[in-house]
């Protein structure tokens, strides 16, 4: 079933369409990978993972965000490559490059007690952004493209980017974490809630932060 759907996929021109809120599959536990593909399949899956997350652009792309219900995530932040924030913002964030890499089966454990709540937005909820407090460390557990073990630890955002995208392969979307008042436009947090932190957005809003 798998391989079926994967050839309709690979049928398609590149970028794939990306799924959207309220679509089934963004809410089913995606399942295990275990091998079902080819491996030349396997191969184009994820070249066109790649290439779909980079062109929405996008710092991550999950499975069923393509409408594939299975555990396997593609994540990169180009974090030089973001013209216009201030170095400042990237520091408070914690925002630094996550090399390109491959999540098979990826799952996340809190390291620390700190929590750290930022804007977070989605590419299957459109338009839209809201605050989320996640933990600041967690270790990663997963195996990449070739089938090797993957367990460190990361922070900051690089931390915040793998656990929304193992949340998509558990059926959960930012939305489910987030404080509902924060609830702004790509555009509202352009022009009001650029800070490096939300504490503004916090105030003005509403809403209580961790």
């Amino acid at each position: 079933m798998l391989a079926d759907l994967v050839d309709e996929l690979l049928a398609r021109p590149l970028p794939w369409p990306i799924v959207q809120a309220g679509d089934p599959v963004l809410r089913a536990a995606a399942r295990p990978y275990e091998g079902e593909l080819s491996e030349a399949a396997f191969a184009a899956l994820i070249e066109g993972m790649k290439v779909t997350m980079r062109e929405a652009p996008g710092v991550g792309l999950a499975a069923p965000q393509i409408g594939l219900g299975v555990r396997i995530a593609v994540v990169e932040d180009r974090a030089n490559e973001r013209p216009g924030v201030p170095a400042a913002t990237l520091e408070t964030r914690g925002i630094t490059p996550l090399p390109l890499r491959v999540l098979v089966n990826p799952s996340y454990t809190r390291a620390g007690d700190e929590t750290a709540a930022f804007f977070e937005g989605c590419l299957s909820v459109s338009g839209w952004q809201a605050v989320v407090a996640r933990p600041l460390r967690v270790r990663l557990s997963a195996q990449d493209e070739t089938g090797a073990v993957v367990d460190e630890e990361l922070s900051g955002w690089p931390a915040r980017i793998v656990q929304h995208e193992t949340d998509h392969l558990h059926g959960i979307l930012y939305l489910d974490r987030a404080e509902t008042r924060s609830l702004s436009t790509h555009e509202a947090v352009a022009r009001r809630w650029a800070q490096p932190t939300p504490a503004e957005a916090a105030r003005e809003l509403g809403f209580e932060l961790p």
